[in-house]
């Protein structure tokens, strides 16, 4: 590291000086000062230290939000150790694929998912110990997260530099398996710098934490946040009437939210009124009906449209009045070309792939060397999506490139492809095409077209079970139909843009 550097711990550091006494961290009625969170950091990283991790090392992650997790990612940035945030809605084959793919010596686990992170962990060799948040004694194969916590060293400085790698966080499976996303340290604090910027943040603001810290989109806020001196509020595990009631206690000021986090806060709002007039922004994607009646409750309040993705965050945003339904000009610090498919520059009002150069650009695909050579070509990150810029420099998004495509059932990614290869494996069927569904109350619903094999029978609902029971839930079909053939291209594959089109409803 050099003087020209500044890292993760760097800016916790600089809190501790600038905000020492005001609050951090709020979790399950804790409450960590700026000073207090340092030292933590400081004692934790010691601890780690101690345990033989140094820069490179990986931590894998599979715990619910608290203010463990941002305490070890305090940790692990002033070692340089890389964490990996695990999505505690996968399946345990999918858990086992992660730590397979990123090899890490230690495992920390939430309580709910000790079980889940132990049975994976027999699979992955590399894993020495497993450690949990919030546990009191040794029991099983897992170890106190809180032994970790020591006094001697905790002074030591790490020479970790600002391009050093951070997180791992696997997307959804384009063709059956998740890729790591590499983020260093440069890439979150730009990250954090770009949304605080977008949002307009300071050290008054305070976070309403409700999506998972394993989510770009939680991490990216927390830190945002962090760096203006601002309070974040970390909340477990959703729920409308209790962050309305931090929003009242703690005088929240934003939360990110997709289908139907909104609606369902709107719907315990209409019940039950509470105090929400510090509320001012509400961010992510809804829909217009829901957004029309977040503007008739909270009339102090703005929706910011934001379009990112783990590989670049933020891309754009606004305020979704400027320009209804657009996802705004690209944020501070990126620009935005769209391409052809011959990666020429279309001209504004023509659709093109969304391509983006920032400092928020993630380093690449851990272990895919190919595939991020491809993403990267021609010296833009190249993100799948599809878009096109109006006369103003608004980008208005347009879907994605048929080789990725992607279905969002409430903010999440599930990749078609990856659906399918369940679906084939099971011996009913012949042939399947996923694909999205408008859904009233996710946004967006999975639905499978199959074709059965002659002579076999399966019904729907066994059908879904069975992909619940090899896959994350979250990905499993909500509407599954049955029809004698599918639609094939010139070559003899489905044709999935005619599927959608003969069969584009839930029936």
């Amino acid at each position: 590291m050099n003087c020209c550097d500044f890292t993760i711990y760097d800016m916790i550091a600089r809190n501790a000086v600038l905000y020492p006494g005001k609050d951090a961290i709020v979790y399950d009625g804790k409450r960590t000062t700026f000073k207090a969170y340092k030292r933590l950091c400081d004692q934790y990283a010691a601890g780690l230290s101690g345990e033989g991790m140094a820069a490179g090392d990986r931590i894998a992650v599979l715990a619910g939000n608290c203010d463990d997790f941002l305490i070890l990612c305090g940790a692990a940035a002033k070692i340089g150790a890389i964490v990996v945030p695990v999505n505690w809605r996968l399946g345990e084959e999918e858990i086992a694929y992660i730590l397979t793919d990123t090899t890490p010596k230690l495992l920390v686990s939430g309580g709910e998912y000790r079980d889940v992170a132990s049975r994976a962990a027999l699979k992955v060799g590399s894993i020495e110990r497993h450690y949990s948040f919030r546990a009191d004694v040794a029991e099983g194969d897992y170890i106190p997260f809180r032994t970790l916590c020591r006094e001697e060293g905790y002074e030591d400085g790490a020479a970790v530099s600002g391009d050093h790698a951070y997180m791992i966080i696997h997307t959804a499976a384009v063709g059956g398996r998740p890729k790591g996303c590499l983020l260093s340290q440069g890439n979150m604090i730009a990250v954090g710098l770009q949304i605080a910027e977008l949002l307009k943040l300071g050290s008054r603001d305070c976070h309403i934490c409700i999506l998972p810290l394993f989510h770009i989109g939680g991490l990216s806020m927390t830190i945002a946040t962090m760096h203006q001196g601002g309070k974040n509020v970390i909340v477990d595990r959703f729920d409308p009437l209790l962050v309305l009631k931090l929003i009242a206690k703690e005088q929240g000021t934003f939360f990110v939210a997709f289908p139907p986090i909104l609606s369902s806060i709107l719907d315990a709002q209409e019940k039950e009124p509470s105090d929400a007039s510090s509320l001012r922004i509400v961010c992510g994607m809804d829909s217009p009906e829901t957004l029309e009646r977040f503007f008739k409750i909270n009339t102090q309040a703005a929706f910011y449209s934001l379009y990112g993705q783990t590989e670049a965050m933020p891309v754009s945003g606004c305020n979704y009045k400027e320009k209804p339904g657009s996802i705004g000009p690209p944020a501070i610090l990126t620009r935005v070309a769209l391409f052809d498919d011959l990666d020429r520059e279309v001209v504004p009002g023509t659709p093109g792939e969304i391509c983006v150069r920032s400092p928020a650009v993630f380093r690449g695909y851990w272990n895919l060397k190919e595939e991020t050579v491809h993403t990267f070509r021609n010296g833009w990150h190249h993100t799948g999506d599809l878009g096109r810029y109006d006369e103003e420099g608004y980008l208005w998004y347009a879907g994605r490139k048929p080789e990725k495509e992607l279905i969002k059932p409430g903010g999440e990614n599930v990749y078609p492809a990856e659906v399918e290869k369940v679906i084939l494996s099971h011996g009913a069927i012949e042939e399947v095409s996923v694909i999205g569904v408008s859904d009233p109350e996710w946004g967006e619903a999975v639905k499978a077209v199959c074709v059965l094999k002659k002579g076999s029978t399966v019904s729907a609902g066994e059908l879904i079970d069975f992909v619940a029971s090899k896959i994350a839930r979250y990905k499993k079909p909500k509407h599954v139909l049955f029809v004698e053939s599918l639609p094939k291209t010139a070559i003899g594959t489905v044709n999935r843009e005619e599927v959608k089109k003969a069969y584009p409803g839930t029936n």
